[in-house]
């Protein structure tokens, strides 16, 4: 079954509406069918005869089922439409949602401009060839069918030499299928890298001003952008040679059945009326070739597409449920890591976290240190399951997290990553995302928490002010309180901070820590936080803190246990903190 085939499946919830269409279309080539054979009647029975009625009440018929052709393709013309766009808006649908169960895995291999793409033009392609389906795709075929079943009737000599004809046609149909669908798949690719290029300078251009990298932008593009435009003119040199050569395939036919039609008029084996209906028969079964012909290069471009669209969907997640997933009645927040090991691709040969193994107890902060690249946050990905490990296992108070529910489990926890994403919307909007039923009350007050209601008044609306997409009117320290005042409002039993604060001033830092000091000291359970810190002022007082080396953990203790035992950590402490005292930076 090839893949646009597979996608037709989306047409199910529309299958009364299509079927409808396709009885009409029926009815429609019945209609167009009738107008050769009253045509016939009108010259050998009408003018030949001089009898001006038969050409009345033949011209009558004609017209009534002229009317009724149009009027039949103006309602198949509307249902194709509704189905179209139905298949269409499922199709996107069963995409995004298909996106949402991806792991950071898959994300990362498909990658986000090539998904637009096929969540955009992608879609677009496929359904228009759905639409396409049940009007010419489909009536063609039943054009030429009924066509040539008339046309024998007329004709025998003229439908044999029609036949000689369609080897032809086959082979040109057959030539052009091989040589486009590849070409159009390489039009789908080089937009791929197109998209991904404006993507990357759009959300990226304040980089691109600062480092005046404009012109280096625009040739990016522009060898992006004629990349695409040299393979489209491929693809319409293709077209532009196969159409010209099916059209005249079509006018050799009808010079071929002009001359031996008028052969055989005059011979008196057919009527003037027959030769010219025969004629009008032959262009209805080799018009609607033609027609299919041209439909040739959107069905290829569709098919290409469609390849392209179930690769998402055929995808599996890399993250998956259990077989019997659990949820814990009462969770308490212990998180254990043992022997935990994690490589990209799944091959620990090259790992990014090897041997890892601790205890977070509940209530405790647990502190991830180490030099860019040692593994911090890839551990902190670890707990919500955006990866799983490829070795060893994850508890949550003894049960491995990979037998849990996996929105239970996120249930549980409140994230705060480096790169703050916001919502095009309010502020109230964005700090309640993970909790939609929270009040005011206790929307304001996570926004306190985390520093961020004193800025927030400031702003024009308040908690009411529209920040646009992605945040783009706040400061990145503003986007990260608010980030943090999101991941508090859903109460968690574990909390991940991922260098949250990297974009806050010290002294901000500071009164945030002791504010969630308080509001977790005052939270009637306990919530165990796991932080990851660039700074390590941010990290003195943890309960734990794990000192990360090229994946393993070199040291895990308290801030005076690393100082007097790891070099790691102490190298790390004075390159930062050198000269200055513990006891003022411990209190």
């Amino acid at each position: 079954m090839s893949s646009l085939a597979r996608l037709y499946a989306f047409v199910r919830p529309y299958r009364t509406q299509a079927l409808v269409a396709l009885v009409l279309l029926f009815a429609m080539v019945a209609a167009d069918l009738l107008i050769p054979r009253m045509t016939q009647r009108i010259i050998d029975e009408g003018i030949l005869k001089a009898n001006l009625r038969v050409v009345l009440t033949s011209s009558l018929i004609m017209l009534g089922a002229s009317v009724v052709s149009a009027s039949l393709a103006l309602t198949n013309n509307y249902l194709s439409v509704r189905v179209a766009m139905g298949f269409g808006a499922d199709l996107r649908s069963a995409l995004m949602r298909k996106v949402q169960t991806f792991s950071f895995g898959n994300l990362d291999r498909l990658q986000t401009g090539k998904l637009i793409v096929r969540s955009t033009s992608d879609v677009n392609m496929v359904q228009m060839i759905v639409m396409m389906s049940l009007r010419i795709l489909t009536r063609a075929p039943i054009w030429v069918l009924g066509a040539v079943i008339l046309l024998v009737l007329t004709s025998r000599r003229l439908a044999l030499m029609m036949a000689a004809f369609v080897p032809v046609i086959a082979l040109l149909v057959w030539l052009f299928a091989r040589k486009a669908q590849p070409l159009f798949a390489g039009v789908q690719e080089r937009l791929d890298r197109l998209n991904t290029v404006l993507q990357e300078n759009l959300a990226g251009v304040r980089v691109v001003k600062a480092f005046v990298r404009e012109e280096h932008e625009a040739r990016r593009f522009d060898s992006a952008n004629e990349a695409l435009m040299t393979q489209t003119i491929r693809v319409s040199e293709l077209l532009a040679v196969f159409l010209p050569a099916m059209l005249l395939v079509l006018n050799l036919a009808i010079v071929g059945a002009v001359w031996i039609g008028g052969l055989a008029a005059m011979e008196g084996d057919l009527t003037v009326g027959e030769v010219v209906a025969a004629i009008n028969y032959l262009s209805f079964a080799l018009f609607p070739l033609l027609m299919l012909a041209g439909m040739m290069g959107p069905v290829a471009a569709a098919e290409a597409s469609a390849v392209r669209i179930l690769e998402v969907l055929d995808d599996e997640p890399e993250v998956r449920p259990g077989p019997a997933p659990r949820i814990l009645e009462d969770p308490k927040g212990r998180i254990a890591f043992e022997d935990v090991c994690f490589a990209y691709g799944g091959n620990c040969a090259e790992p990014v976290l090897s041997g890892v193994s601790f205890v977070a107890e509940p209530g405790e902060t647990v502190a991830v240190v180490g030099a860019t690249g040692s593994g911090k946050s890839t551990l902190i990905h670890l707990l919500p399951r955006f990866h799983d490990p490829t070795s060893g296992r994850i508890t949550l108070d003894g049960v491995d997290i990979r037998e849990l529910d996996l929105s239970f489990l996120r249930s549980q926890m409140g994230i705060a990553l480096q790169e703050a994403v916001l919502f095009g919307g309010t502020v109230r909007d964005n700090i309640r995302y993970g909790r939609i039923g929270a009040g005011d009350d206790e929307v304001m007050a996570a926004a306190r928490a985390a520093q961020a209601h004193d800025f927030i008044q400031e702003l024009p609306e308040r908690y009411d002010t529209v920040i646009g997409q992605r945040g783009v009117t706040l400061s990145g320290g503003q986007r990260q309180r608010i980030a943090i005042a999101r991941a508090l409002l859903v109460e968690p039993r574990i909390l991940i901070l991922d260098d949250s604060t990297s974009a806050v001033d010290v002294e901000t830092e500071v009164r945030l820590q002791d504010a969630l000091d308080r509001l977790l000291a005052e939270s009637r359970s306990s919530t165990t936080r796991f932080v990851v810190a660039q700074r390590i002022s941010t990290v003195l007082l943890a309960d734990r803190i794990l000192v990360l080396d090229q994946g393993r953990v070199a040291a895990m203790g308290r801030h005076r246990e690393l100082m007097a035992s790891s070099p790691v950590y102490r190298d790390i402490y004075d390159s930062q903190l050198g000269g200055v005292e513990q006891e003022a930076l411990l209190g």
